[in-house]
């Protein structure tokens, strides 16, 4: 593995491994922060300006009832990865045979996969929004910074991951041309290794939550 793809997330390495370019044949990295401009109007600026002059008066805000458990967090982040990681490895309704030769099918189970993450996920995103608001000051401004990221930038995520099926569709023309015969649960692999690093990427702004919880509770 090349060392520029240590810090890369696992979808983006499954991807680039069916890209025939090179990473390094890309043009010039630019740097993060110039990048993430680009997902930010001059909208996003002041409402994230706003949020961040907030900060301070939610610290003195003061919380009602016993803090919440760090643990409770993370059982329900284990038992929401669990949850989804089972539905990723159910097996198609239909079974795939050799002689498939349309995409579609394949294309709308992995739409149903992404509708289920995202509607867990958020699920869960806002819970714990909830148990951070009520723990600690500084947990309470996370939680706010976080809700405030989140509708900035979510709606970029969803555009840049509805892109996915696209790469998989390229993926079983290839395999269906390489190995005619045998394609079928090379395919299905690919599938289901592609569906389950987006479900980690998904998560880690939830594991960063949970993690926070973790670190200030205990």
């Amino acid at each position: 593995m090349r060392f520029s793809h240590f810090n890369r997330s696992p979808l983006v390495r499954q991807l680039a491994a069916w890209w025939p370019v090179e990473a390094d044949d890309f043009p010039h990295r630019r740097d993060i922060g110039e990048r993430l401009g680009e997902w930010l109007n001059v909208a996003d600026a002041i409402a994230l300006h706003s949020a961040h002059q907030s900060l301070p008066a939610i610290r003195t805000l003061r919380r009602a009832g016993p803090p919440p458990h760090s643990d409770a967090a993370q059982a329900e982040l284990q038992r929401v990865r669990a949850t989804l990681a089972k539905a990723i490895q159910a097996p198609p309704i239909h079974p795939v045979e050799a002689a498939d030769a349309e995409f579609a099918p394949h294309h709308q189970r992995y739409l149903d996969q992404q509708r289920r993450m995202e509607m867990a996920i958020d699920a869960f995103r806002g819970h714990l929004r909830q148990m951070l608001a009520q723990a600690t000051p500084r947990l309470a401004q996370l939680a706010a910074l976080d809700a405030v990221l989140d509708q900035m930038l979510g709606g970029r995520e969803q555009k840049l991951l509805a892109g996915v099926p696209a790469f998989l569709k390229a993926r079983f023309q290839l395999l269906r041309q390489s190995d005619p015969d045998g394609w079928p649960p090379h395919f299905e692999h690919d599938f289901q290794q592609t569906l389950r690093a987006e479900l980690e990427l998904r998560l880690q702004p939830v594991t960063g939550l949970v993690e926070a919880l973790n670190h200030d509770t205990n």
